[in-house]
């Protein structure tokens, strides 16, 4: 008669692994990652409203009241996203930002209504309104997920990056005063800081390793801009000037206002950017190796329903997933969604 030799299991080897996804890294890497993130977006976050303003003729308060909203309204539905509740949220590293989207029909509903402060109670009645129902389709849209199979989300997710590349040429070449600013001449210099700065984040992510590597974007965009700020390009006088912290508060421009052919058309847009966020949900559970289930994108559509209504409530405009951010996902190998909750 043999002896049993099966030894109990430690305590520890009992315990269920905890997927990266699902990792809260120490303080400092937090916060640290947490701003790389924000760093990242933050040009593309703020250059709708910069656009919509220049479109419709705001003045220079109210452009000042859409960026604080704006970045108030992206910091809650990121929270949304990656931390989620209940059936809300996908709980996935994915940052939200405005949807260049929404950018064309905003416009043309504020125009057509007044144009200015006047024009955008009719857009926030009209965001509301979509993001309501966007949220209450969600299980019907989530219904849909059969229909996309990997050629059809693979080019989504081509197409996203592809959408990306104009605007990355348009930052690096662009007046660096203001995105709206006419051309400027000297947009030399303002390349080659891009391209340094491209080669600064290669070369970290080549040779450095451990934590240092996953902060490449960061410190590669701090060291082309100390160069900037060096060679007398950057001026970080107006950030000394700047309140610290800004408030936004609910329907600061007036009361919405409803009308029925601006709902349906932004209705119809957020049904395209509910596509893009599901090609964002694949394009990022691919990264971090989590399978996607439609329970999944009905989460996603439901948040970015409740980002949506409040976003117009709070001055802003329709939200869904930054595709720079899923690649920075890729780059940097960061996988742990609370690191976009920090961001948030």
């Amino acid at each position: 008669m043999s002896a049993d030799t099966t030894r109990p299991a430690a305590p520890g080897a009992q315990r269920k692994k905890v997927h990266p996804v699902d990792e809260v890294p120490s303080a400092g890497r937090l916060v640290t990652l947490g701003i790389q993130h924000v760093i990242a977006f933050y040009a593309g976050a703020v250059l709708v409203p910069l656009l919509i303003a220049r479109a419709i003729d705001l003045d220079a308060e109210a452009l000042t009241m859409l960026i604080t909203a704006d970045l108030f309204t992206c910091g809650v539905a990121s929270i949304l996203q990656a931390v989620g509740f209940w059936k809300i949220g996908v709980r996935l590293p994915l940052l939200q930002g405005v949807t260049f989207a929404t950018l064309a029909p905003v416009i043309k509903i504020a125009n057509d209504h007044g144009g200015g402060r006047v024009g955008l109670l009719t857009v926030y009645g009209a965001v509301i309104a979509a993001g309501a129902f966007t949220f209450l389709i969600a299980p019907f849209f989530a219904r849909l997920i059969r229909f996309f199979p990997p050629v059809v989300t693979g080019s989504v997710i081509t197409i996203i990056g592809v959408s990306l590349l104009p605007v990355g040429i348009g930052d690096a070449t662009r007046n660096p005063h203001s995105p709206v600013a006419a051309h400027d001449p000297g947009n030399g210099r303002w390349l080659m800081y891009a391209l340094g700065t491209i080669a600064a984040i290669v070369l970290m992510q080549r040779f450095f390793r451990g934590f240092w590597s996953t902060i490449a974007v960061l410190l590669g965009l701090v060291a082309g801009t100390v160069v900037a700020w060096l060679a007398g390009d950057t001026d970080f006088g107006r950030v000394g000037e700047a309140d610290w912290i800004g408030f936004t508060s609910p329907f600061a421009f007036g009361a919405p206002r409803f009308d029925v052919i601006a709902v349906v058309s932004l209705i119809v847009v957020l049904m395209v950017t509910a596509v893009e966020s599901t090609g964002a949900v694949f394009a990022t559970a691919e990264i971090v190796g989590k399978r996607v289930r439609g329970a999944d994108i009905a989460a996603t559509v439901r948040a970015d329903g409740i980002a949506t209504v409040v976003g117009g409530t709070f001055n802003s405009f329709p939200y869904t997933a930054f595709s720079e951010n899923v690649g920075l996902v890729r780059l940097t190998g960061v996988k742990s969604r609370w690191v976009v909750a920090a961001a948030g």
